[in-house]
């Protein structure tokens, strides 16, 4: 297949795999730890991670009504409370996840050794193996802490605004492996 026969199968692969999820968009309704933590809970933006062509899951980013509804590119998002909920679409391992968390909260910057290993030892125990159709949904509470549930059900929590801050930055920061997941996250485009 000449190249830009690829790249336009590419691309409308890509938009095939934004529409139902914008779709999803419309009629999502916060789970119940979101609402619990932010009453008058809305959806900020949802999207798709795949990886290699294999869908990962799906996350939905959940704010309160005093969250502000700006540009995508904001570099504020740690100032503010917000829920992002994962759910898979496969098996994986916990202990897996927390690794690759750790690998991504580092593009952020280098973690003194010390932090990085107490914030994996958390993150293992925390997250557990997850199938098809598990949900993590993480809260952030700008400068306190993040507090994970597993299905609705309590998880662990983290007192630790860094951690907080790195953590939820995997999605939502600059420096994020997955600029579009981003965009869609924050209520831009996919």
């Amino acid at each position: 297949m000449e190249r830009r026969a690829c790249l336009q199968l590419l691309a409308a692969a890509a938009c095939a795999a934004a529409v139902p999820a914008l779709r999803a968009q419309a009629t999502a309704r916060p789970p119940a730890e979101a609402l619990a933590e932010l009453p008058g809970a809305r959806l900020q933006g949802s999207g798709r991670l795949r990886y290699f062509g294999l869908h990962i899951y799906d996350a939905r980013l959940w704010v309160g009504p005093d969250y502000p509804a700006t540009a995508p590119s904001r570099e504020d998002y740690a100032a503010h409370r917000f829920a992002l909920e994962l759910e898979y679409a496969r098996s994986l391992d916990g202990e897996k996840i927390a690794e690759r968390s750790i690998d991504e909260m580092q593009r952020a910057g280098p973690l003194p050794d010390a932090q990085r290993q107490g914030w994996l030892a958390f993150m293992t125990t925390t997250f557990p193996n997850v199938v098809a159709g598990s949900r993590i949904t993480g809260v952030h509470r700008p400068g306190e802490m993040a507090r994970f549930y597993f299905n609705g059900q309590p998880a662990g929590e983290l007192r630790d605004p860094t951690f907080a801050q790195r953590f939820f930055g995997i999605w939502l920061g600059p420096q994020t492996s997955q600029p579009a997941l981003r965009r869609s996250l924050l209520g831009g485009t996919p």
